[in-house]
């Protein structure tokens, strides 16, 4: 069995294909059922995120696995097979390890060492493990990726500007809220002085909270289909709710509307934001209605009707519009970007040794196990000739005899395991054999118990 990775992301496609391919909620889980019914396929997960969608599957045929997997996501997509196919990126085997080592540590994603991406891995890992798709070398996998993540942000300072898409995307936004102005009045507060709407109350609104809370906006207001769940995240700031049912009145009063609900449509129209410069309009100075407008769109599928960006002093900030941005921040993180990349290599290095260490265990317990025949039937013939011996010396000379075995075979065991992943690896397993005679059969017995207990485990 091997890893097998298909997937699209930013890097490979354009944010339209992204949403038309974005899967989550119920879709999700039947997106995993799927994959996991289909016949080469022995476990899979799925992380799905605002910049990637990525089947991740432990197969046992390449090909078919992969002609699975693609079709399957044209299907639950709607995009024609050709079409897709021209974004899909494959990963195999250590390809796909150090892919997942490399999404998880935030070094693939938009905005280069955020690390919402860990939390997601997780949770694609929980879910598939919730809906019984994750086989136990996936659930390895994961906690091998999870593992690396935590070292690159406690090793490196990849993460210390505390970079994410609403921290870049409020960047843009407040550059586009002073116009003309060269900086901010305090650049630590970017947001001094004006009013900002979340619409949403998910993990990525309580973001984007926390993020205007920190960056000095005067006032937030938080809006949701479920009134309780918007109160509970604005008292978390000690801000305000806005009725989300009308959303024109809530977005007169903001500057920046920051949104991400993940609905399947659009959340604020053209209309909407025209409405919502009329009700500016109809203030007391007048002014109100000239003064401007972002609306910040972080949702895949975006929320924001894209045509409100021709409307007088609207700006309509998509996750295309973060591009760029995202790029220069990773590369003002050059040093601590080849620190992480080193932190993947060395943790995918380990791992590829212990596999091919594994590889060659059973060949090491039988030579082992074939030593110790040898110890017993010298003992019976010793103790057969010396019939005075008595327990305590028959012991000594066992305890002796044992230690001598070992250590004529701890060096050369130890050394074939470190072959093992070298050029020509499988030779030296191969001579261990011959040089001791080894019964293949005993080999091959071991093997077959190791499987035993991983199936017997598995269940």
């Amino acid at each position: 069995m091997s890893v097998l990775i298909v997937g699209l992301s930013h890097r490979s496609a354009p944010v339209a294909t992204l949403e038309r391919a974005a899967v989550g909620g119920d879709l999700l889980g039947k997106l995993l059922r799927d994959v996991f019914e289909a016949e080469p396929v022995a476990g899979t997960f799925v992380v799905s995120t605002c910049n990637r969608v990525e089947v991740y599957a432990e197969v046992d045929k390449f090909h078919a696995g992969l002609s699975s997997i693609s079709d399957l996501l044209a299907r639950h997509s709607g995009i024609p097979l050709a079409e897709l196919t021209r974004h899909l990126y494959v990963h195999y085997e250590d390809r796909a390890v150090q892919h997942l080592l490399t999404v998880a540590a935030g070094l693939d994603s938009m905005v280069v060492g955020e690390s919402q991406i860990l939390g997601q891995v997780r949770q694609a890992i929980a879910q598939a493990r919730e809906q019984g798709t994750l086989s136990r070398a996936l659930d390895g996998l994961g906690t091998l990726a999870l593992r690396t993540a935590k070292r690159a942000h406690a090793e490196t300072g990849i993460d210390r500007a505390g970079a994410n898409l609403v921290t870049v995307g409020v960047g843009l936004a407040a550059a586009r809220l002073r116009p003309g102005s060269r900086t901010f009045p305090d650049p630590d507060r970017p947001l001094a002085g004006l009013k900002v709407l979340v619409v949403g109350a998910g993990s990525m609104s309580s973001l984007a909270v926390t993020t205007a809370h920190r960056l000095g906006a005067a006032s937030i207001a938080v809006t949701n289909r479920t009134p309780e769940k918007a109160q509970r995240l604005a008292d978390s700031v000690s801000g305000s709710t806005a009725t989300f049912g009308d959303l024109p009145a809530a977005l007169a009063g903001a500057d920046l509307v920051i949104s991400c609900t993940g609905a399947a449509g659009l959340v604020i129209t053209a209309d909407m934001a025209a409405q919502a410069l009329r009700l500016r309009a109809g203030h007391v100075g007048g002014e109100a209605g000239t003064r401007p407008l972002v609306l910040l769109d972080l949702a895949l599928p975006h929320d924001v009707d894209r045509d409100a960006a021709g409307l007088p002093g609207v700006s309509v900030l998509g996750l295309d519009s973060l591009e760029d941005a995202g790029l220069a921040a990773a590369a003002a993180q050059a040093g601590d970007v080849a620190a992480v990349r080193a932190i993947v290599a060395e943790e995918l290095a380990a791992r590829v040794s212990a596999r091919h260490a594994a590889r060659v265990s059973p060949t090491v317990i039988a030579l082992r196990a074939k030593a110790a025949e040898v110890v017993e039937a010298e003992l019976d013939r010793l103790t057969g000739r010396l019939r005075t011996l008595d327990e305590r010396a028959k012991a000594e000379i066992s305890l002796a005899m044992q230690r001598v075995a070992q250590k004529l075979l701890h060096a050369p065991t130890v050394r074939v395991k470190e072959l093992a992943g070298s050029p020509g690896g499988d030779s030296y397993e191969a001579a261990l054999r011959v040089l001791f005679d080894l019964d293949q059969d005993a080999v091959d017995s071991v093997t077959r118990a190791d499987a035993d207990l991983t199936l017997g485990g598995a269940g």
